[in-house]
C-alpha cells in the first residue's frame, strides 16, 4: 500500500482546488456566513438520520469546500471531542491532523489529481480516480466507525467517472456518507443529483466575505498578511466578487482592480477600440506565467460583457455607463 504523503508534500503539491500562495480549505479552521448551511448538516448528523448522499452547490469560491472538510472533522473525530451545537474541532487534533495530511483512513478525496510527467493537471476527473472507491468501500470500517468521501468537483466528473459514482450512490455501504461540491450543479447527470440531497450555499455578504479573507491572508505567512487589501480597497473588491473569498483573493494577488481598471476603460471607449492599448494587455497575458492572470481577465471581461449586455437590453447609459452597470 502506498504510503500517505507527508504534510510538507501536500503543501508543496500543485493542487486543483488550492489557490497558489494560500491555504487549502481544508487548513481553514472557520467558516464565515454560512451558518445556516452548518446546522442543516449538524443537526442531520445528531438525529441519527443522516442522507447518505449531498451535493454542496454554489458559486465558485464561497465556502464549499471548506464546509465539506469541516464536517469531516467533525464526523470522523472522536465522539468526546465534537460538540453538539457546532462544527468546530480543534486543528490540532488527531482526525484534524490527518485530514489536513490526507491520511485519515475514514476519508476519501476524489478531485482532478495533478500529472507530474505533464506538469498540469487533466480536464476532468477520470474514472480511474473513482474507482478507488471501491478499494476505499470494501475495508471493513473499525468498531463502526464512520467514512467520508470528498468529490471536489463533481462538476469536473468526466461522464464514465460519473456513472462509477452513481453505482456506489446506488447503494451507499452503512455510515458512510457523500459530499458532492459542484459550482455547476447543472453539468451533473441528472441520476446523479437525484441521489444526493441538495445544499445550496450562497454568495458572502460583505461582513463574512471580509472575515473570511482575513483568515486566508493571516493563514498564508506574515509576508502574505502584511499585502492584504488596505480598507479603501474594500468596496470594489466586494462588488467584483460576487461574495466569493477565492475571487477577493485572486483579484488582490493579480491586481484585479488595476486589471478592471483597464478593461473598462478599453469598453468605455467603444464602439471606438483602442487596438494599442488591447495588443499591449494581450501580450502581458499571454505569458505562460500569466495563466492565473489570464483567467482573472477572462472572468472580469465576461462580468463586463454580461453587464453591458444587461444594461444595453434596458436601453440605458452610454459606453461608460453601460460598462460600470
Amino acid at each position: 500500500m502506498a504510503r500517505a504523503p507527508a504534510l510538507h508534500e501536500i503543501e508543496d503539491f500543485p493542487e486543483a482546488d488550492r489557490l497558489e500562495g494560500f491555504a487549502h480549505p481544508r487548513a481553514t479552521p472557520r467558516l464565515y456566513g454560512h451558518d445556516e448551511a452548518e446546522h442543516t448538516l449538524l443537526t442531520a448528523f445528531a438525529s441519527g438520520r443522516m442522507h447518505h448522499g449531498w451535493l454542496v452547490a454554489g458559486p465558485e469560491g464561497i465556502g464549499k469546500a471548506t464546509l465539506a472538510y469541516r464536517f469531516a472533522r467533525h464526523v470522523l473525530a472522536d465522539e468526546n471531542e465534537r460538540q453538539a451545537d457546532t462544527l468546530d474541532i480543534g486543528m490540532d487534533t488527531r482526525a484534524a491532523r490527518q485530514i489536513l495530511a490526507l491520511s485519515h483512513p475514514g476519508l476519501l478525496v476524489i478531485r482532478r489529481a495533478y500529472d507530474i510527467k505533464a506538469k498540469r493537471f487533466p480536464a476532468s476527473i477520470p474514472v480511474d480516480e473513482v474507482r478507488r472507491l471501491k478499494t476505499f468501500l470494501g475495508r471493513t470500517s473499525e468498531d463502526g466507525a464512520w467514512r467520508i468521501v470528498i468529490v471536489d468537483r463533481a462538476d469536473e466528473l468526466n461522464v464514465s467517472a460519473a456513472n462509477a459514482l452513481l453505482k456506489s450512490l446506488e447503494e451507499p455501504p452503512p455510515r458512510t456518507i457523500f459530499l458532492l461540491i459542484s459550482s455547476a450543479p447543472g453539468r451533473l447527470l441528472v441520476t446523479l443529483r437525484s441521489r444526493v440531497r441538495m445544499l445550496e450555499l450562497a454568495g458572502l455578504e460583505e461582513e463574512p466575505l471580509r472575515r473570511a479573507v482575513t483568515q486566508a491572508f493571516a493563514a498564508s505567512g506574515e509576508e502574505v498578511a502584511a499585502s492584504a487589501p488596505q480598507p479603501s480597497e474594500w468596496e470594489r473588491l466586494a462588488v467584483l466578487s460576487g461574495g466569493s473569498v477565492r475571487r477577493v483573493l485572486a483579484l488582490h494577488a493579480a491586481k484585479g482592480l488595476a486589471l478592471h481598471d483597464r478593461i473598462f476603460k478599453i469598453l468605455d471607449g467603444l464602439p471606438q477600440v483602442d487596438w494599442s492599448a488591447v495588443h499591449t494587455l494581450g501580450d502581458e497575458l499571454s505569458s505562460p506565467a500569466a495563466d492565473q492572470r489570464y483567467q482573472l481577465f477572462f472572468e472580469l471581461l465576461m462580468d463586463a460583457i454580461a453587464r453591458l449586455v444587461s444594461v444595453q437590453a434596458r436601453g440605458a447609459g452610454g459606453p461608460a455607463g453601460r460598462a460600470a452597470a
